[in-house]
């Protein structure tokens, strides 16, 4: 694919890898409207000019991920080199400019989205998705702690070829925070089927730590406020849609493979009477 620029829409919350540390999954669209997963990308790991934010165009040297067989995962050429920060996409009338791009192929029905992943010509991995009822926002505890097995050897990799010992290292690399609960939408679409899928956003993530130090260590206020944002203000008092995608270890083996890797939130245009 060469270089290309990207117009990042997703930014999943960070995840272990012993290979990587740090891995998000980020997502986005080309500039023809295509949907394209950028994957690996150790992004707390990046030069500080190189972190880009979400609906910001970047650009990049990409090439196929031959590891992952979904057609939209491509992966960096090269994970040392600069990626290009380039202009931020605005929000001027009502996210008209986000809204050309993102809402130009908007799924209807998780069923046929489902059925199209499993086909083994199309294999969709990513689209963004309109519910057609959003019943709840809940949120369920879930392991505290991430793996010791990966942890140790992360910290074994970031200490050999330095002055520090384990130890040392542990306290100078910072590994995020595991999120302590699983947080899901219950909603269904055009196919009438109501479901429960859980949401990997890292601005979520990001809003949980900031909700639980303002509630002085009350986790399940936190929660409650998280619910706040992404039930009351996402979907009753905008536009809420889905961005969804599937992971590669569940894509063919799961009867529903999908996550909801971001949310999408325009404001609602008023529909004007001709009467």
């Amino acid at each position: 694919m060469s270089t290309t620029k990207v117009l990042i829409t997703v930014k999943t919350y960070p995840s272990l890898s012993e290979k990587y540390d740090e891995l998000v999954c980020t997502a986005g669209f080309t500039e023809d409207g295509r949907w394209i997963r950028i994957f690996p990308v150790p992004f707390r790991k990046l030069n500080y000019a190189s972190q880009y934010e979400k609906w910001q165009w970047i650009e990049l040297d990409l090439t196929k991920n031959t590891s992952d067989f979904r057609p939209e995962s491509y992966r960096p050429a090269n994970l040392d080199k600069d990626i290009f920060m380039l202009d931020k996409m605005n929000t001027k009338f009502n996210w008209a400019e986000r809204n050309k791009i993102t809402l130009k192929n908007v799924c209807t029905n998780l069923t046929e989205l489902i059925d199209r992943a499993k086909d083994k010509t199309e294999k969709t991995s990513l689209s963004i998705v309109k519910p057609k009822k959003v019943i709840d926002f809940i949120w369920e505890p879930c392991e505290r702690e991430w793996p010791k097995k990966k942890l140790d050897a992360i910290y074994a990799n970031n200490a050999q070829g330095s002055l520090f010992d384990i130890e040392e290292t542990k306290a100078i690399f910072q590994i995020v925070k595991k999120l302590p609960y699983k947080f899901s939408y219950k909603f269904t679409t055009d196919d009438d089927v109501l479901r429960t899928i859980m949401i990997e956003d890292w601005e979520l993530g990001a809003l949980y730590w900031n909700c639980l130090k303002n509630a002085d260590g009350d986790e399940d206020e936190a929660c409650r406020k998280v619910k706040v944002k992404y039930f009351d203000w996402m979907y009753k008092k905008r536009d809420l849609y889905f961005f969804m995608g599937t992971t590669k270890l569940h894509h063919f083996v799961s009867p529903n493979p999908f996550i909801i890797i971001g949310a999408y939130y325009p404001p609602k245009v008023e529909q004007l009477s001709l009467f």
